[in-house]
Protein backbone atom coordinates (compact mmCIF):
# COMPACT_ATOMS: atom_id res chain seq x y z
CA UNK A 1 0.00 0.00 0.00
CA UNK A 2 1.77 3.43 -0.68
CA UNK A 3 1.65 5.14 2.60
CA UNK A 4 1.69 8.90 1.18
CA UNK A 5 -1.98 8.22 -0.49
CA UNK A 6 -5.19 10.25 0.89
CA UNK A 7 -7.03 8.88 -2.21
CA UNK A 8 -8.97 5.44 -3.18
CA UNK A 9 -8.27 2.33 -5.52
CA UNK A 10 -10.98 0.80 -6.88
CA UNK A 11 -9.46 -2.35 -8.57
CA UNK A 12 -11.89 -4.37 -10.92
CA UNK A 13 -11.52 -7.68 -12.19
CA UNK A 14 -13.43 -7.52 -15.80
CA UNK A 15 -16.71 -7.82 -16.96
CA UNK A 16 -18.42 -5.78 -14.64
CA UNK A 17 -21.63 -5.16 -15.27
CA UNK A 18 -22.71 -1.59 -17.02
CA UNK A 19 -26.45 -2.70 -18.18
CA UNK A 20 -27.61 -3.98 -14.92
CA UNK A 21 -27.52 -1.85 -11.30
CA UNK A 22 -23.78 -1.22 -12.02
CA UNK A 23 -22.93 -1.30 -8.38
CA UNK A 24 -19.04 -1.63 -9.04
CA UNK A 25 -19.04 1.32 -11.41
CA UNK A 26 -21.60 3.27 -9.26
CA UNK A 27 -18.97 3.07 -6.31
CA UNK A 28 -16.20 4.34 -8.74
CA UNK A 29 -18.46 7.67 -9.49
CA UNK A 30 -19.41 7.97 -5.63
CA UNK A 31 -15.91 6.95 -4.62
CA UNK A 32 -14.57 9.96 -7.13
CA UNK A 33 -16.97 12.60 -5.60
CA UNK A 34 -20.87 11.76 -7.19
CA UNK A 35 -22.36 14.67 -8.22
CA UNK A 36 -19.34 16.88 -7.76
CA UNK A 37 -17.04 14.19 -9.90
CA UNK A 38 -14.87 15.02 -12.41
CA UNK A 39 -13.80 11.86 -14.05
CA UNK A 40 -11.12 10.78 -16.50
CA UNK A 41 -11.68 7.49 -18.60
CA UNK A 42 -7.90 6.46 -20.08
CA UNK A 43 -8.32 4.32 -22.80
CA UNK A 44 -4.55 3.53 -23.60
CA UNK A 45 -4.88 -0.13 -23.00
CA UNK A 46 -7.33 -0.82 -25.99
CA UNK A 47 -6.90 -0.75 -29.65
CA UNK A 48 -10.44 0.87 -30.01
CA UNK A 49 -10.17 3.93 -28.10
CA UNK A 50 -13.07 5.43 -29.61
CA UNK A 51 -15.55 2.87 -29.15
CA UNK A 52 -14.45 1.92 -25.53
CA UNK A 53 -14.18 5.55 -24.46
CA UNK A 54 -17.59 6.14 -26.01
CA UNK A 55 -19.10 2.90 -23.72
CA UNK A 56 -17.73 3.95 -20.75
CA UNK A 57 -18.81 7.59 -21.51
CA UNK A 58 -22.28 6.41 -21.62
CA UNK A 59 -22.77 4.15 -18.58
CA UNK A 60 -21.32 6.75 -16.44
CA UNK A 61 -23.52 9.59 -17.97
CA UNK A 62 -26.53 6.73 -16.98
CA UNK A 63 -25.05 7.12 -13.40
CA UNK A 64 -25.52 11.20 -13.86
CA UNK A 65 -21.70 11.35 -13.77
CA UNK A 66 -21.68 15.50 -14.63
CA UNK A 67 -18.33 16.04 -16.06
CA UNK A 68 -16.46 13.35 -18.11
CA UNK A 69 -13.03 13.16 -20.03
CA UNK A 70 -12.24 10.67 -22.05
CA UNK A 71 -8.33 10.45 -22.59
CA UNK A 72 -6.58 8.85 -25.86
CA UNK A 73 -2.99 8.43 -24.93
CA UNK A 74 -1.86 6.28 -27.39
CA UNK A 75 1.85 7.30 -27.32
CA UNK A 76 4.72 8.71 -24.58
CA UNK A 77 4.53 12.04 -26.72
CA UNK A 78 1.05 12.52 -25.75
CA UNK A 79 1.99 11.41 -22.11
CA UNK A 80 4.47 13.63 -21.98
CA UNK A 81 1.82 16.60 -22.91
CA UNK A 82 1.14 19.02 -20.02
CA UNK A 83 -2.45 19.31 -21.22
CA UNK A 84 -3.39 15.80 -20.35
CA UNK A 85 -1.14 15.51 -17.25
CA UNK A 86 -2.84 18.53 -16.21
CA UNK A 87 -6.57 17.12 -17.06
CA UNK A 88 -5.22 13.96 -14.95
CA UNK A 89 -3.88 16.02 -11.83
CA UNK A 90 -7.24 17.51 -11.65
CA UNK A 91 -9.31 14.88 -11.62
CA UNK A 92 -11.58 13.30 -9.37
CA UNK A 93 -11.56 9.90 -10.56
CA UNK A 94 -9.92 8.07 -12.75
CA UNK A 95 -10.70 5.20 -14.60
CA UNK A 96 -8.14 2.84 -16.96
CA UNK A 97 -10.40 0.65 -19.49
CA UNK A 98 -8.78 -2.98 -19.90
CA UNK A 99 -7.24 -4.26 -22.78
CA UNK A 100 -3.42 -4.94 -22.36
CA UNK A 101 -1.56 -3.81 -19.48
CA UNK A 102 2.00 -3.59 -21.08
CA UNK A 103 0.35 -0.90 -23.17
CA UNK A 104 -0.49 1.15 -20.24
CA UNK A 105 3.29 0.55 -18.49
CA UNK A 106 4.76 1.39 -21.93
CA UNK A 107 2.89 3.97 -23.04
CA UNK A 108 2.70 5.90 -19.34
CA UNK A 109 5.15 4.31 -17.42
CA UNK A 110 7.28 7.28 -16.19
CA UNK A 111 5.43 10.16 -18.12
CA UNK A 112 4.23 13.43 -17.13
CA UNK A 113 1.05 11.98 -17.24
CA UNK A 114 1.93 8.72 -14.85
CA UNK A 115 3.18 11.55 -12.63
CA UNK A 116 0.16 13.57 -12.61
CA UNK A 117 -1.39 10.13 -11.53
CA UNK A 118 0.48 9.54 -8.71
CA UNK A 119 -0.18 13.04 -7.25
CA UNK A 120 -4.16 12.92 -7.97
CA UNK A 121 -3.74 9.94 -5.86
CA UNK A 122 -2.12 11.09 -3.08
CA UNK A 123 -3.80 14.47 -3.21
CA UNK A 124 -6.97 12.15 -2.65
CA UNK A 125 -8.66 10.87 -6.38
CA UNK A 126 -10.00 7.81 -6.51
CA UNK A 127 -7.92 5.51 -9.14
CA UNK A 128 -9.77 2.85 -11.08
CA UNK A 129 -9.50 0.19 -13.28
CA UNK A 130 -10.80 -3.17 -15.04
CA UNK A 131 -8.84 -6.09 -16.54
CA UNK A 132 -5.65 -4.90 -17.72
CA UNK A 133 -6.68 -1.31 -15.64
CA UNK A 134 -6.72 -3.48 -12.63
CA UNK A 135 -3.10 -5.43 -12.99
CA UNK A 136 -1.25 -2.23 -13.65
CA UNK A 137 -2.12 -1.06 -10.01
CA UNK A 138 0.93 -2.80 -8.75
CA UNK A 139 4.31 -1.98 -8.42
CA UNK A 140 4.72 -5.59 -10.34
CA UNK A 141 2.28 -6.84 -12.65
CA UNK A 142 1.84 -10.66 -14.73
CA UNK A 143 1.48 -10.06 -18.30
CA UNK A 144 1.32 -13.45 -19.07
CA UNK A 145 0.49 -16.54 -18.30
CA UNK A 146 -1.50 -19.83 -19.10
CA UNK A 147 -4.91 -19.87 -17.76
CA UNK A 148 -6.78 -23.00 -16.73
CA UNK A 149 -3.33 -24.92 -15.87
CA UNK A 150 -1.09 -26.25 -12.98
CA UNK A 151 1.42 -23.91 -11.57
CA UNK A 152 4.37 -24.06 -13.20
CA UNK A 153 7.74 -21.77 -13.33
CA UNK A 154 7.17 -20.82 -17.42
CA UNK A 155 4.10 -20.24 -18.00
CA UNK A 156 4.41 -16.45 -15.84
CA UNK A 157 6.07 -13.49 -17.10
CA UNK A 158 5.69 -10.33 -14.83
CA UNK A 159 6.85 -6.88 -15.48
CA UNK A 160 7.00 -3.41 -13.96
CA UNK A 161 3.50 -1.95 -13.07
CA UNK A 162 2.59 1.58 -12.16
CA UNK A 163 3.13 1.33 -8.62
CA UNK A 164 -0.31 2.86 -6.95
CA UNK A 165 -0.37 -0.23 -4.54
CA UNK A 166 3.46 -2.14 -3.28
CA UNK A 167 3.93 -5.72 -1.95
CA UNK A 168 0.95 -6.81 -4.04
CA UNK A 169 0.31 -8.60 -7.73
CA UNK A 170 -2.92 -8.16 -8.61
CA UNK A 171 -4.62 -11.02 -11.04
CA UNK A 172 -8.09 -10.28 -12.88
CA UNK A 173 -10.95 -12.53 -14.51
CA UNK A 174 -9.78 -15.14 -11.71
CA UNK A 175 -11.74 -17.88 -11.44
CA UNK A 176 -13.57 -17.27 -14.84
CA UNK A 177 -9.98 -18.09 -16.65
CA UNK A 178 -8.81 -20.01 -14.49
CA UNK A 179 -5.81 -18.13 -13.34
CA UNK A 180 -5.09 -19.98 -9.53
CA UNK A 181 -1.66 -21.31 -11.10
CA UNK A 182 0.27 -18.59 -12.31
CA UNK A 183 -0.79 -16.66 -9.16
CA UNK A 184 0.01 -19.13 -7.08
CA UNK A 185 3.49 -19.30 -9.53
CA UNK A 186 4.16 -15.23 -8.98
CA UNK A 187 3.93 -15.47 -4.86
CA UNK A 188 6.51 -18.47 -4.71
CA UNK A 189 8.61 -16.36 -6.70
CA UNK A 190 7.70 -13.18 -4.66
CA UNK A 191 6.83 -14.34 -1.24
CA UNK A 192 6.62 -10.85 -0.12
CA UNK A 193 4.58 -10.12 -2.50
CA UNK A 194 0.88 -10.50 -1.90
CA UNK A 195 -1.25 -12.27 -4.22
CA UNK A 196 -4.67 -11.03 -5.00
CA UNK A 197 -7.24 -12.78 -7.34
CA UNK A 198 -10.00 -10.72 -8.50
CA UNK A 199 -13.01 -12.76 -10.26
CA UNK A 200 -15.50 -10.62 -13.21
CA UNK A 201 -18.12 -8.44 -11.76
CA UNK A 202 -15.97 -8.13 -8.60
CA UNK A 203 -13.99 -5.21 -6.97
CA UNK A 204 -11.42 -3.97 -4.09
CA UNK A 205 -11.84 -0.87 -2.87
CA UNK A 206 -8.14 -0.11 -1.33
CA UNK A 207 -8.77 2.21 1.25
CA UNK A 208 -5.73 4.64 2.64
CA UNK A 209 -5.74 2.60 5.82
CA UNK A 210 -4.24 -0.11 4.40
CA UNK A 211 -7.29 -2.05 3.83
CA UNK A 212 -9.46 -3.19 1.00
CA UNK A 213 -13.26 -4.08 0.87
CA UNK A 214 -14.90 -6.51 -1.77
CA UNK A 215 -17.64 -5.27 -3.19
CA UNK A 216 -19.40 -7.28 -6.72
CA UNK A 217 -21.17 -10.08 -7.17
CA UNK A 218 -18.29 -13.19 -6.87
CA UNK A 219 -15.02 -13.25 -4.72
CA UNK A 220 -11.25 -12.40 -4.42
CA UNK A 221 -8.88 -15.13 -3.51
CA UNK A 222 -6.17 -13.89 -1.14
CA UNK A 223 -2.72 -16.03 -1.71
CA UNK A 224 -0.12 -14.49 1.06
CA UNK A 225 3.24 -16.35 0.84
CA UNK A 226 4.96 -14.54 4.10
CA UNK A 227 4.87 -18.09 5.85
CA UNK A 228 5.96 -20.74 2.98
CA UNK A 229 8.17 -23.38 4.23
CA UNK A 230 9.35 -24.68 1.11
CA UNK A 231 8.84 -24.60 -2.80
CA UNK A 232 10.72 -25.78 -5.92
CA UNK A 233 10.44 -22.50 -7.97
CA UNK A 234 13.74 -21.60 -8.26
CA UNK A 235 15.08 -25.37 -9.47
CA UNK A 236 12.79 -25.86 -11.55
CA UNK A 237 12.81 -26.81 -15.23
CA UNK A 238 10.33 -24.86 -17.42
CA UNK A 239 7.79 -27.57 -17.93
CA UNK A 240 7.96 -28.68 -14.37
CA UNK A 241 5.38 -28.89 -12.25
CA UNK A 242 5.38 -26.44 -9.10
CA UNK A 243 5.93 -27.75 -5.50
CA UNK A 244 4.90 -25.23 -2.46
CA UNK A 245 4.36 -25.84 1.00
CA UNK A 246 2.48 -23.57 3.75
CA UNK A 247 0.87 -21.08 1.80
CA UNK A 248 -2.21 -19.31 3.16
CA UNK A 249 -5.25 -18.92 1.24
CA UNK A 250 -8.40 -16.69 2.11
CA UNK A 251 -11.25 -16.59 -0.46
CA UNK A 252 -13.32 -13.26 0.71
CA UNK A 253 -16.75 -12.68 -1.14
CA UNK A 254 -18.50 -9.25 -0.68
CA UNK A 255 -18.43 -7.17 2.26
CA UNK A 256 -15.36 -8.83 3.42
CA UNK A 257 -12.18 -6.53 4.33
CA UNK A 258 -8.63 -7.03 4.69
CA UNK A 259 -6.07 -5.64 6.33
CA UNK A 260 -3.37 -5.16 3.82
CA UNK A 261 -0.47 -4.81 6.04
CA UNK A 262 -1.46 -7.20 8.86
CA UNK A 263 -2.39 -9.35 6.23
CA UNK A 264 -5.40 -10.48 8.22
CA UNK A 265 -9.11 -10.96 7.71
CA UNK A 266 -11.38 -8.48 9.34
CA UNK A 267 -14.85 -9.14 10.20
CA UNK A 268 -17.61 -8.76 7.49
CA UNK A 269 -20.00 -5.99 7.61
Amino acid sequence: MNGNSKGMLIIIGGAEDKKGNKDILKHVLESSGGSNSSLTIITTATEKPGEVGNEYRKVFQELNAPNINVLNINSRDEGNLEENASIVENSTGIFFTGGDQLRITSIIGGTLVHAALKKAYENGSTIAGTSAGASVMSSTMIVDGNSNDAARKCTLKMAPGLGLIEEAIIDQHFDQRGRFGRLLTGVAENPHMLGIGIDEDTAIKVLPEGAFEVIGSNAVTVIDGTAIKSSNVSELKPDEILAITNVIIHVLPCGYRFNIKKREVLANQ
